[in-house]
């Protein structure tokens, strides 16, 4: 009977596991998601019901395991270097002199493949089995991700004891390497998902890889579908094992992980004319790179030519300049936001620019229209910035072949046709009136947000639809809805409006920080929200406040004390925060964050942007080591975070002598 049972989940794993690999890997499914589901199902409750028959390498492994409390640090056999770049093609000339005169040889064989924009991993297997993944980290050393590595379903769990063309023997240990990424597909739905949540979206599929990797719930990041490209194993000194990089990506197809594409070139010619032919389909390929990287083709070459302090001799990263299209600015139509500000929105004749159709780009200001002197009908260049947000970069003004009207900005709101103001001194132009439909939805989406009040359920489709039917009008009426009216709401039904009921009466015990934050009080983020929190026990402490006490608190200063002080004093704003009271919203809430004593009384400064972590992110790791996080740097700042383009801070940082640390320094403090 148990060998039968034992047969029987083996056959499962094995079928299941072929799947994978076809739908994954060579990216041909040959069963639907429904029977993939029922023989998943079938094989989680037999080895429910016969756990003497688990085994790491099981497909279930997938699903994700227990949440974890923190990542360990490994230190890698070989270090992880980073790629010296390019940018032309005199550069990459100039680099293949150097390795012909360094090898003394005529003509080095090279070869060439996609530089793919996500997260370098380490993979260890030890008898055929996964038994770790580790980040990069600072090349020297990484985080152990290993659980959250299991879930990626094009990653064997197993790979075979003799490679199936019986070329190349495997080792007892083989470390492999590769870039573990997001399908742009993926990233789309991920963040159409975020904004129904009315949440902060990814700037691109490089950092939504990055976060996904970063959660402490391998559940979690099972559902974020991420997937990987092997660029080769770690080589060791063994004639059985390939001796040219080409043949090591060919060893690791065999074994069963997906490759890069990689492509041989006997000379820098034959590079250069594939670097052009591949910039025509690069963004068509369903996921994002960043360039494409050329390395010497033999291993013992790549051994002679070594390496320097960071990067590899024997290889270097050809990157192509930002890419811009041209088009036509259709029209001008302004959106009101949540603080009653009009932004001014390019409607763009639809251009295919880096991978998507951009049809749409915020022009920000009357400002940015003014310095643009941009016309509806005029020819335009749009460039995404970060990758991913589009930006009108230039108007082809050469090319205006008749006089064009210049824009003005509307006497009234477009939406509840009151009138506008501007504020002496402000390029802001607002909608005064907290009635206006569009700023009410922009304030519950706010309200809902994960990092405010987190109201599960609420997104973006339903506040519109609870708006529009006036089923809310305020923050309120969140608690104050009637179950059989939203059960009837399109696209609701009873179960998904019990989860959104249970959901709103979650939010009612969230932080005081939470609930600051989302009130959505101008001036007033995150980091003042959890500053306003360590100070007061109470949001009515905080209403009590006069502008003279908030001003004495470190890191509030005039403009934000006032913005305070008129918000929290206005009537319209005490009859919501009394409603909100009466319907059982906590004020006094003050969550016990602190985990550690770290980083006690040591003040850190963080500028620039992350790639690892969201500003509020790190913040928030700080605090939870005992430290505080300030806005400006002085003196009595102990450590500064910089991150990419960051500014004055840093400057100053630097003039003080104060301790600057990069993100990978700071992120192994954390961990240390």
């Amino acid at each position: 009977m148990s060998n039968r049972i034992k047969n029987k989940i083996d056959k499962l794993r094995e079928e299941l596991e072929k799947h994978n690999y076809k739908y994954y890997v060579e990216n041909q499914p040959v069963v639907s998601d429904y029977e993939y589901d029922q023989l998943m199902k079938s094989l989680q409750d037999l080895e429910s019901k016969h756990p003497e028959f688990d085994s790491v390498d099981s497909p279930t492994k997938r699903v994700g395991g227990e949440p974890l409390t923190q990542f360990k640090s490994i230190k890698h056999n070989s270090p992880m270097l980073s790629i010296d770049n390019t940018y032309s093609e005199e550069e990459l000339r100039e680099f293949d002199e150097r390795v012909k005169k360094n090898l003394g040889k005529e003509d080095v064989e090279y070869t060439i493949e996609e530089k793919i924009d996500g997260v370098s991993i380490s993979l260890h297997y030890e008898n055929g089995f996964l038994v770790l993944g580790v980040t990069r980290g600072d090349g020297k050393q990484g985080d152990d991700i290993t659980e959250n590595i299991k879930t990626i379903r094009a990653i064997p769990l197993k790979i075979p004891r003799i490679s199936s063309k019986k070329k190349y023997f495997i080792p007892e240990k083989l470390e492999v390497r590769g870039e573990i990424y997001m399908p742009r597909k993926n990233f789309e739905a991920l963040n159409e998902d975020k904004e129904q949540n009315g949440e902060d979206l990814f700037a691109n599929p490089r950092n939504a890889c990055a976060g996904s990797l970063k959660l402490l719930d391998p559940q979690k990041v099972a559902k974020r579908n991420l997937s990987i490209f092997v660029y080769g194993h770690v080589p060791i000194e063994n004639s059985k094992l390939p001796q040219s990089h080409f043949d090591m990506i060919e060893y690791c197809k065999d074994l069963g992980f997906p490759v890069i594409d990689c492509q041989k070139a006997k000379n820098v010619e034959e590079l250069i004319s594939f670097i052009n032919e591949f910039q025509e389909k690069k963004d068509s390929l369903g996921y994002d790179v960043d360039g494409l990287v050329v390395k010497v083709n033999r291993l013992k070459e790549q051994k002679a030519l070594g390496f320097t302090s960071k990067s590899p001799k024997w290889s270097i990263a050809y990157k192509y300049p930002a890419e811009r299209a041209e088009t036509l600015l259709e029209n001008i139509v302004i959106q009101v936001g949540r603080t009653g500000v009009l932004t001014p929105v390019a409607i763009l004749k639809p251009v295919h620019l880096a991978g998507t159709t951009v049809s749409r780009a915020s022009l920000h200001n009357q400002d940015e229209l003014d310095r643009l002197e941009i016309r509806i009908g005029d020819r335009v260049l749009v460039e995404k910035s970060g990758m991913i947000i589009p930006k009108v970069v230039e108007v082809l003004h050469q090319k205006r072949n008749k006089p064009l009207k210049k824009f003005k900005f509307p006497k009234k709101c477009p939406v509840c046709n009151e009138a506008v103001s501007q504020e002496e001194g402000q390029v802001a132009v607002r909608c005064t009136n907290l009635g206006c439909l569009a700023q009410v939805k922009a304030r519950i989406r706010h309200f809902a947000m994960r990092d405010a009040m987190d109201i599960e359920g609420l997104g973006v489709s339903l506040i519109d639809q609870l708006v529009d039917e006036g089923l809310v009008k305020d923050l309120p009426d969140i608690y104050e809805l009637d179950f059989d009216k939203v059960s009837s709401l399109e696209r609701m039904g009873v179960k998904s409006t019990e989860n959104l009921f249970k959901g709103v009466e979650e939010s009612k015990n969230r932080s005081l920080s939470r609930l600051i934050f989302a009130l959505g009080i101008m001036d007033v983020g995150e980091h003042a929200a959890q500053v306003l929190e360590n100070e007061y026990d109470s949001l009515d402490a905080v209403v009590d406040a006069s502008f003279d006490s908030l001003v004495e608190i470190h890191e509030i200063g005039d403009v934000v004390a006032k913005s305070i002080v008129d918000f929290l004093s206005h009537s319209g704003t005490q009859n919501i925060l009394k409603r909100l009271k009466q319907l059982g919203v906590r004020f006094d809430v003050k969550e016990k964050r602190v985990v550690s004593e770290k980083f006690k009384d040591k003040t850190f400064v963080i500028t620039g942007s992350l790639e690892e972590f969201s500003r509020s992110e790190a913040e928030k790791e700080v605090r939870k080591l005992g430290g505080k996080v300030s806005s400006s740097v002085s003196k009595k700042t102990d450590f500064v975070v910089v991150g990419k383009e960051p500014g004055s801070k840093a400057e100053k940082a630097e003039k003080l002598g104060l301790n600057i640390l990069n993100e990978n320094k700071f992120y192994q403090m954390l961990k240390q």
